[in-house]
């Protein structure tokens, strides 16, 4: 039961509080270690008549529709315990996002605990994303498959398509209920059951397991009658969430609701917001490669005069149990064939820059898909996680050079996108264009990385307590 989930950080921007009307899901993906090799990939499109999903880490079996949808998916190296494909975008333009670890408090579990042979992360993706045409779709069928073949953790997980984000939570082994997110909101989740005031008569913005009403009152779970706070009623309270969770939550709204005063252990602070001003993906990138920049928990403490303690008080977004950071982001302001493009960051967030992807294509670049158990650089994982082992301990005297290259490589991946955008009405065979300019994308952020590991260790080498000068003490 929950072998390995992830210890994540999520935000979701509706397209009426996007500044280009984008629908973006965004998410973090942390180990519960510095080390998990992740892959960028894309699957083909499949017929496969009979077929039916082995877990390798619960065993449940799950029977297949007939035919799969092109999907893109981000799966570690090592699947000896699972796929987990964490993020993606399929052929219809819709988002998946599995999962943000969270936590059913210990009264609920009482009477629906979690299960041993049920549907966790590591299929989540797996098992919907090749099957679904909508955002709602995709929390109808994950819902459908929690109720029947039950899970072993707790988490969420979120959906996008052009129009609509759902955001779904799961609550014991079989519960679960699911929301539209406004579309002038945004919603950040840091490892928390989230979601408020549910409306179970509302199936236009709301989604709910079957028996999830009769559950709780058969129980006498809801202590607060005559509402249905979902939070209130499913989920956790407690220290660890005040000091690991909460503080994230409060940086994310401090980025984008400066006018609102809160603490950062506030259990109080509202799911959704309506930003003070629209939000862009640079914008969602600065957050999720944050680490309290600008205040005194910033633990690198760079211009805030944090004490030691203040500066490892709360959980940091970017840290290094970073391992893969996906935006997908699904735009409404040119044709489908080329609308959705999942942004990708690999290694310490906080040090490298997110690669844009359309994801209607036929492959990944090789240094994206042949990323390999042990360290090389060969391959953008491990490339960028070896520049946080040279950065963090000189991380003063370099972070200018480190801010330089991640800059200017998200210059470079936004005219990328624009002259794919605008050459891509010229292509007789769209998805190998954009194959091929996703590759052109790419191999000039890779070039510019191995740039700066080269400028770096070079660096670094002059930096050696036992660097001697010829003559020194003669």
């Amino acid at each position: 039961m929950n072998t390995k989930s992830s210890d994540c950080t999520e935000i979701l921007v509706g397209k009426a509080a996007s500044m280009d009307g984008s629908t973006i899901v965004a998410r973090n993906e942390d180990g519960y270690g510095p080390v998990n090799p992740i892959k960028f990939v894309v699957h083909a499109a499949t017929d496969q008549q009979h077929a039916s999903f082995t877990s390798i880490t619960t065993g449940v079996t799950v029977p297949l529709p007939d035919h799969a949808y092109r999907y893109t998916g981000t799966p570690q190296a090592d699947q000896s315990d699972g796929q987990y494909e964490e993020a993606g975008i399929n052929e219809f333009n819709v988002g998946m996002s599995a999962t943000e670890t969270t936590a059913t408090n210990a009264r609920v579990l009482g009477y629906d605990p979690l299960v041993d042979d049920g549907i966790n992360e590591e299929a989540m993706v797996t098992l919907v994303l090749p099957y679904i045409k909508s955002a709602k779709e995709g929390a109808q069928r994950l819902g459908a498959l929690l109720e029947k073949y039950g899970t072993g953790e707790s988490n969420s997980i979120a959906f996008n398509d052009k129009n609509e984000i759902w955001y779904l939570e799961t609550a014991g082994g079989h519960h679960w209920a699911a929301m539209r997110l406004p579309e002038d909101c945004y919603a950040i989740a840091p490892n928390q059951t989230l979601m408020q005031e549910v409306d179970v008569n509302d199936t236009d913005n709301f989604l709910v397991a079957t028996d999830l009403v009769d559950f709780v009152a058969q129980h006498h779970l809801n202590p607060e009658p005559g509402h249905f706070n979902f939070r209130e009623i499913f989920g956790t309270h407690s220290e660890a969430d005040a000091y690991y969770n909460t503080p994230r939550t409060w940086y994310g709204q401090k980025l984008f609701n400066p006018e609102i005063t809160q603490e950062p252990t506030s259990q109080d602070m509202p799911f959704t917001r309506q930003p003070a001003k629209k939000i862009a993906i640079e914008d969602v990138q600065f957050f999720l490669s944050s680490h309290y920049n600008g205040t005194k928990f910033d633990p690198f403490g760079t211009f805030a005069s944090g004490t030691a303690d203040e500066q490892k008080k709360y959980r940091p977004i970017a840290m290094d149990r970073n391992q893969c950071s996906s935006i997908l982001q699904i735009r409404n302001d040119v044709d489908d064939d080329h609308a959705a493009i999942q942004w990708v960051a690999m290694g310490f967030f906080a040090y490298s820059p997110y690669v844009p992807f359309f994801t209607n294509i036929t492959d990944t670049p090789e240094d994206y898909k042949n990323t390999t158990t042990t360290v090389s650089t060969d391959n953008v994982y491990w490339l960028e996680k070896t520049l946080s082992v040279i950065i963090e301990p000189h991380f003063h005297e370099y972070v200018e050079a480190v801010n330089a290259y991640r800059e200017a490589a998200q210059s470079y991946a936004r005219s990328r996108v624009e002259a794919t955008d605008n050459a891509v009405s010229d292509a007789t065979d769209v998805p190998a264009f954009l194959t091929a300019s996703n590759a052109t994308t790419a191999g000039e952020v890779s070039r510019r990385t191995h740039a700066l590991f080269d400028e770096l260790v070079k660096h670094g080498l002059n930096l050696s307590k036992t660097a001697w000068e010829k003559g020194q003490n003669l």
